[in-house]
């Protein structure tokens, strides 16, 4: 377990580094396409489209763009596809590492769907891989070539993709997967058509041949789609750490809303990197975050009495079938732990169960065990603080029954 710990913190920091990399590259490449202007008459005999002057890091930059290319291809060409592929590779082990290896714990949730882990961690392969499939085929169709008729198809498989995730898994499981969903396809806009057409241009400057305007105009609309991606793909990478989202109960359309505005907020800026300047656009979106965060945070009865008395009067004969050391533990588990994780924290702080992990019942102990036992006996941080006031002894009873468990 506590490799684990380790290999989750190096490859989430490479992750996040990666991805400010090619997040920082998509904004950059389309502010500065957005930001070119008609050169003096000497460039453009040159072939050159448009350029644009800078200033950063103590000096002055010139950049310009070819409308065909370079006289002749320079002996330095760079290409920015790495920051893609790494992010991707990095997200995805991520992915495998804490999601699949600990599917029981954060993947699943028998109240959405009981599943096997390896029946959760196939269907989790196929939703990614499969939506990056219905994603290219729509792109390559007829449907692609119809840039409005196109991002209709996009919300409402977007809609659909969220909704699936969150019937499948668990509310957190669903979130990481759409976000996973996304990631790839991006990274699949790069590897699949971006690169392809990058290459073919490059080949034919190379050997002085026509290029196709196909080729730059579907690698720019492929890019368009990932600048519109990157600031919904940010939410889902940062709303793993509050459950207020996903442990709504209509947490598919809570991540819809999230995508949408988002995705609407960056049209500002799109629009603003070609002089358009509609503030309306911000007051909206701030507007709608505003409503949606009303309405996910407006009090609501989660259970009524009878389902708890229901659920109480079972765990009660569950409880009743347990042997004193797991009763001890499951005492414990309730006098140190539930006041945060649980449907209906009592803590002042936490509202809303951590990570949306709850240790109501025997059978939710039983699932996050390893979970458990890391953190109360191997690096200590829980209970937070030691609000508590757990004792070593205490929690040497949490792993002494672990290792019991485990030895079965």
């Amino acid at each position: 377990m506590f490799w684990l710990d380790w290999m989750s913190l190096f490859i989430r920091w490479f992750h996040v580094v990666a991805g400010v990399a090619w997040i920082g590259a998509s904004f950059y490449f389309i502010w500065l396409d957005n930001n070119l202007r008609t050169p003096p008459k000497w460039k453009q005999d040159k072939g050159i489209k448009g350029d644009l002057w800078a200033i950063h890091g103590g000096g002055f930059y010139e950049v310009a763009k070819y409308n065909y290319g370079p006289e002749t291809m320079p002996t330095t060409l760079h290409w920015f596809k790495w920051e893609a592929y790494t992010t991707w590779i990095s997200g995805f082990a991520l992915l495998v590492l804490v999601y699949y290896f600990g599917a029981s714990a954060f993947l699943i949730d028998p109240r959405v769907m009981d599943l096997s882990p390896t029946a959760a961690i196939t269907l989790g392969i196929g939703y990614i891989f499969g939506g990056l499939i219905i994603y290219e085929v729509a792109c390559r169709s007829r449907l692609g070539k119809k840039p409005k008729l196109f991002a209709v198809f996009l919300v409402f498989y977007i809609m659909f993709a969220c909704w699936l995730a969150t019937s499948l898994f668990s509310g957190r499981g669903a979130f990481i997967h759409v976000g996973a969903l996304i990631g790839t396809l991006m990274a699949g806009n790069v590897l699949l058509n971006i690169m392809p057409a990058q290459r073919k241009m490059v080949a034919a400057v190379t050997n002085k041949q026509a290029i196709d305007p196909a080729w730059g105009l579907g690698a720019k609309l492929r890019s368009l789609h990932n600048n519109y991606l990157t600031l919904p793909l940010l939410f889902i990478m940062i709303s793993n750490h509050y459950p207020i989202t996903y442990q709504h109960e209509h947490n598919w359309l809570v991540l819809v809303c999230f995508i949408a505005i988002s995705a609407w907020i960056r049209h500002f800026f799109n629009l603003r990197h070609t002089g358009v300047v509609k503030p309306s656009i911000l007051v909206s979106g701030t507007v709608m975050m505003a409503l949606l965060t009303l309405w996910i945070s407006w009090p609501k009865q989660t259970e009524t009495a009878i389902s708890v008395e229901m659920a109480s009067q079972s765990e009660e004969r569950t409880l009743a079938a347990l042997s004193s050391t797991e009763r001890e533990v499951f005492g414990l588990i309730q006098t140190h732990c539930v006041s945060c994780h649980s449907s209906m924290p009592s803590d002042d702080i936490f509202k809303i169960a951590p990570l949306g992990v709850v240790y109501d019942k025997w059978s939710d102990i039983q699932r996050y065990a390893p979970q458990i036992v890391n953190r109360t006996t191997v690096t200590k941080d829980m209970p937070l603080l030691n609000k508590t006031n757990m004792t070593q002894p205490e929690r040497q009873q949490i792993a002494d029954w672990f290792a019991q468990k485990t030895e079965k």
